[in-house]
């Protein structure tokens, strides 16, 4: 049983690191202790988020060694208008959407689906995960992003929120998500 409790935790206990290796202590495998595993990411909400408006630039940092970003929120489109008469929300909703710029400050390669890092809330505390979405205002993020140390990316990331929603901030963390620092704009 023991054995079946350790593998399910090995399972369950999983973390994306740059290289995309996970790192476990193999002395904790066998015993009832959960493994140990390097440079996961916290469950838990970040202490507390850096705050800026948009046209204002955070640094965050990633979980690994040499993963840092400026991150600049350029502009803001509420709403967003679809590139065609194929791109639009669906009924009740409208998109809302950021243009990101994201320049490597760190060492290490930054590779990510930016996209998977944003969210938006509204008044009320409702969170908003990105979608796809061609937009007027410009191009997408790309999604597969590969940015060495130096260099700039920059564009929209797109969300799908109810019409009546009042939006009023935008999150962003490095590590689809997971990295202890979250960066935070008020784009009301």
């Amino acid at each position: 049983m023991s054995a079946v409790v350790a593998v399910v935790g090995m399972v369950t206990l999983t973390a994306c690191q740059g290289d995309g290796e996970v790192k476990t202590s193999p002395d904790k495998v066998a015993g009832s202790a959960a493994p140990k595993v390097e440079g996961s990411a916290s469950a838990a909400p970040a202490k507390g988020a850096q705050k800026a408006a948009v046209g204002d630039t955070l640094n965050l940092k990633g979980q690994g060694n040499g993963e840092q970003l400026a991150v600049t929120i350029k502009k803001w489109a509420d709403p967003a208008t679809g590139k065609d008469e194929f791109n639009k929300p669906e009924d009740g909703k409208r998109w809302v959407a950021a243009q990101f710029e994201l320049t490597n400050t760190g060492t290490a390669v930054y590779q990510d689906s930016p996209s998977n890092g944003a969210q938006v809330a509204d008044e009320q505390g409702q969170r908003f995960e990105a979608t796809i979405g061609e937009i007027s205002q410009g191009p997408e993020m790309a999604s597969g992003l590969k940015l060495p140390a130096g260099e700039k990316a920059l564009g929209w990331i797109v969300f799908e929120v109810p019409k009546d929603s009042k939006i009023v901030t935008l999150q962003f963390a490095m590590n689809s998500g997971f990295a202890d620092q979250t960066g935070q704009w008020a784009v009301k």
